[in-house]
């Protein structure tokens, strides 16, 4: 180790602290009162973080090597020794989650829920097998043969590849072996239900690639397969834009993701018992000699999760099924816009329905009186209401503004889709400021009424998606708030238009106003703390990654100001640090739904301040998105936030405190408090 990173940090290190995030979500899959199916999606879950991690965060690393960059990190890290620290820990989670692997297949076993090997089918069960593999997956599998005429096909990242070791019918025993791979199918299902047996109440399935192999020689004729490995690769998935260059932003996004397909090697994943002669090859190939792991079992779990959602009759295996409340304040009456007229709403997703959000957009799309809607989209679900919405509004002739985020990782795709469909509409689409990501989530809706034009807003903590809204715990303001909606007015105009920035009356705005709003607010509490007065912060996110953040927050707890962090991933502040951080309390909640919202808690001497973000505390919402903070006027709005924020304080059972060494820990010995099932079984959290 460097001797320089021998020197004890102040601050925990990013990925680092993301793999510990990623170990409580494996904890889910490997906690006994946990209902088996919703085990199996954590496990699923795990193995997805992780394919994003190393095809973003890993191939930064990696980059960063390639460039000779050799610079400590705030947290003490070369580039070399924080890669070399990962992927041991990473290796220790693969062995972690395979284990868990290997008992949730024993206790689906006892469930009569069975995934089989092609040799412990009986006859009629590998008849079918066989015919599937005839009339469905022979004719879209291609085999690629490797050898001096043909080199080494491109391989698609995350893709399981099988590579075959053949004999040439009539050759000798030691005659060079010929190599061919050949792509397991990935837009066929990747398990295949079988019929049942004779007087059988098991449910069997085989998995895709099994089937493969089993018929892998009609591939082949004239030659005898005589090894069949697997593996699979993932490759650098971050997109480098130049975005000053690019006449069309749309245009340059296809091209990236095009690009994708052949992003630099980051990881190289085998099945174990590949020969020695083949992984050199594959080695060779891809120039990964230190990231290879060994998989003993199927590759790349996050089947598991449609596997889980496709056993539909077998709900005692699941959590009792949420049927979320609309909001009360709107249930008395269909008209959204009269009651928010009347006060402030605020809606606690997914305990209260997000359909709410949708009949908004909705009713305002088809209100003859309405002249304008805008709205920022960052991720939307593939069959969104709120997009036919805006397309009606603006068939209808009401002038319609989309900002539409075409850098939203991994969905880039499905925006394009939606943008290209708002724009056959007739709105008008914009995709974002060059250099800065759309992450706001904002909606604005202009109404002629008889005193004039009202601005109706939205403001969400999470994205305008119907579906993750139903497994995200998000907050979302509805508001006539005057200046909020002015504010609302000309943060569209900076987003859509030519406009200098604007002196907002009481949002903050990334990449220019939020981090000095919160540095201002922190500094409130220390002054106050330092003069004797009641001074505390709590604040709830996602991530708190930003060196000068935590620094802030260090200097408050320094000053005495209470701090208690509700931060479900990554946190590189050191808790209960001695002389640094002793008032300040991390903890981390991982349960049921991904905790997601944004709140923000100032105690500024009894008058109360409560704000909502989409911003977490790192350094790219601060300074490369455009992000929104907004305050809470409505006492009632104020009140249920800040009950949201207790409830987290006060829960026993899922949260994990955070210790100073970087160890997350139960809260053992105490009453058990568990923040979401409360939430689901009452509305105490709900002002009225």
């Amino acid at each position: 180790m460097n001797r320089k990173e021998s020197v004890r940090s102040t601050y925990f290190n990013r990925d680092l602290s993301w793999l510990e995030f990623n170990k409580r979500v494996l904890e889910e899959a490997q906690d006994h009162d946990v209902p088996l199916l919703e085990r199996i999606k954590f496990l699923s879950i795990v193995s997805s973080n992780l394919d994003e991690f190393m095809s973003v965060r890993v191939a930064g690393l990696l980059d960063q090597l390639r460039a000779g960059y050799n610079r400590l990190d705030f947290s003490g890290y070369t580039p070399q020794n924080l890669l070399r620290r990962i992927m041991k820990r990473t290796e220790a989670m693969l062995e972690a989650q395979y284990r868990a692997y290997r008992e949730l297949m024993r206790s689906l076993q006892k469930e009569n829920l069975i995934f089989q090997q092609y040799v412990d089918l009986n006859s009629n069960q590998q008849n079918f097998v066989n015919q599937y593999f005839q009339d469905t997956v022979f004719p879209i599998l291609t085999p690629m043969a490797i050898d001096q005429s043909r080199p080494f096909p491109l391989v698609h990242s995350q893709s399981i590849y099988l590579v075959i070791t053949l004999k040439r019918d009539g050759d000798a025993e030691d005659d060079k072996p010929y190599i061919a791979i050949l792509q397991v199918p990935s837009n066929l299902p990747r398990f295949l239900g079988l019929p049942s047996r004779p007087h059988s109440k098991k449910r069997e399935f085989i998995l895709l690639e099994d089937i493969i192999r089993q018929n892998i020689a009609q591939l082949f004729f004239g030659y005898t397969p005589v090894a069949i490995d697997k593996f699979r690769l993932t490759r650098n998935a971050d997109m480098t834009l130049n975005e000053e260059g690019a006449e069309d932003l749309l245009v340059e996004i296809e091209k990236e993701l095009r690009k994708r397909r052949w992003g630099a090697p980051v990881r190289l994943e085998i099945c174990s018992g590949m020969s020695d002669f083949i992984l050199q090859i594959l080695i060779d190939e891809f120039e990964i000699p230190d990231h290879v792991f060994v998989i003993d079992g199927p590759m790349d779990l996050t089947y598991l999760m449609k596997f889980s959602m496709q056993l539909t009759d077998f709900d005692h295996l699941r959590y009792p099924k949420l049927d979320p409340e609309y909001p009360r304040e709107f249930d008395a009456d269909d008209d959204l816009l009269a009651v928010m007229r009347e006060r402030d709403v605020i809606a606690y997703h997914p305990f209260e329905s997000f359909e709410a959000v949708t009949d908004f957009v909705v009713q305002s799309a088809h209100d003859p009186q309405v002249l304008a809607i805008k709205m920022t989209l960052y991720r939307v679900s593939g069959q969104s209401e709120l997009i036919q919405a805006l397309a009606a509004a603006a068939e209808s002739g009401k002038q319609v503004t989309v900002v539409v985020e075409l850098k939203a990782r991994f969905d880039e795709e499905r925006n394009i889709a939606w943008a290209k469909t708002l724009e056959k509409a007739g709105c008008h689409v914009v995709y974002g400021l060059v250099g800065l990501k759309t992450h706001c989530k904002i909606t604005l809706v202009v109404r002629q009424e008889e005193d004039g034009v009202r601005r109706y807003v939205h403001v969400g903590t999470g994205n305008y998606n119907d579906m993750t809204a139903r497994l995200y715990t998000d907050l979302g303001l509805f508001t006539t708030n005057p200046m909020l909606g002015r504010d609302a007015s000309a943060l569209f105009n900076e987003m859509t238009g030519y406009s200098a920035p604007y002196d907002f009356q009481a949002i903050a705005v990334a990449p220019l106003q939020l981090r000095p709003k919160l540095i201002e607010l922190i500094q409130r509490e220390r002054e106050h703390a330092r003069n004797g007065k009641p001074a505390r912060i709590i604040a709830k996110m996602n991530s708190l990654s930003n060196q000068q953040m935590v620094d802030e927050l260090y200097k408050a707890s320094q000053d005495g100001v209470k701090i208690d962090l509700i931060i479900r991933g990554v946190c590189c502040l050191k808790p209960g640090y001695q002389g640094l951080s002793e008032n300040i309390t991390v903890r981390s909640i991982v349960d049921r739904f991904l905790e997601h919202s944004r709140i923000f808690y100032f105690e500024n001497c009894g008058d109360t301040e409560v704000w909502l973000s989409s911003a977490d505390w790192m350094t790219r919402n601060l300074t490369r998105r455009i992000e929104l903070m907004v305050p809470l006027f409505d006492l009632h709005t104020k009140q249920t936030a800040m009950n949201v924020l207790n409830l987290n304080l006060n829960d026993t059972v899922k949260a994990r405190v955070l210790d100073a060494s970087g160890n997350y820990k139960r809260i053992l010995n105490r009453e058990p408090v568990r923040s979401q099932f409360l939430s689901i079984e009452s509305k105490n959290w709900k002002s009225s």
